[in-house]
């Protein structure tokens, strides 16, 4: 059954930045930009006006915060989400914007990537919800890990490097059956075991890989980690 496109909001205050957004929206999902806004006062009547679906909101406006719009009645209602871009790496605005109810946070740059993942998830939970008719805890986690995956699937972690994860996380696909140990990596990717450490660390907690632990008769159990 095909749904008519949802409605999204764009506030951002380049306007160049505004229309690549939109034409990534348009293009990959059935999504449609019905207006933009370049300010929080225009930003706040827009809501009102639309009522979008999806608002796509950067936080550095002339007039002010972003984040602000979030504490409007027409933005907090369950029928419209958000999607919270900011250059701001500070952790407050960011949680600010978490607890208010973000659907997903982007750091400025926009990777289109990141945002591609962000908009798949969006239009995946909006289905979700079309799809329970009863509310049950398996509806509801569905529903809540849609919209608080990790927010990045990205290494954004301290010390995370994209090269030498992608060659740890190759190891693991290529022998997705075998449980490996820290020195196993250590030997086949060639880094330091404090480093392999580190990024095992970041694969478990992005469950790329599972822990198991093994108990061997000299009294400390070993850590061994398989491919989730």
């Amino acid at each position: 059954m095909h749904h008519q496109a949802l409605d999204v909001l764009i506030v951002e205050d380049e306007p160049q930045l505004a229309t690549l957004h939109a034409e990534f929206i348009e293009n990959n999902f059935n999504l449609r930009v019905v207006a933009y806004a370049a300010t929080l006062a225009e930003a706040k009547s827009r809501v009102i006006s639309h009522q979008p679906r999806l608002i796509l909101l950067d936080n550095y406006l002339p007039d002010g915060q972003g984040i602000e719009l979030m504490e409007q009645p027409a933005v907090k209602t369950p029928g419209c989400s958000v999607i919270f871009i900011t250059a701001a790496s500070d952790m407050h605005t960011c949680s600010q914007a978490i607890r208010n109810g973000a659907f997903d946070y982007i750091i400025k740059p926009v990777s289109y990537k990141r945002l591609r993942n962000s908009l798949e998830r969006f239009m995946q939970f909006v289905q979700t919800q079309r799809s329970f008719k009863v509310i049950d805890q398996s509806s509801v986690d569905a529903l809540y890990n849609l919209q608080s995956k990790q927010f990045s699937n990205e290494p954004s972690a301290k010390g995370i490097e994209p090269n030498t994860l992608e060659r740890v996380q190759t190891l693991f696909v290529n022998q997705p059956s075998r449980a490996l140990a820290v020195e196993d990596i250590v030997e086949q990717a060639g880094i330091s075991k404090t480093t392999a450490r580190r990024y095992l660390e970041y694969c478990a907690n992005t469950q790329f890989v599972r822990v198991e632990m093994v108990y061997g008769n000299i009294g400390h159990p070993r850590r061994l980690y398989r491919k989730a």
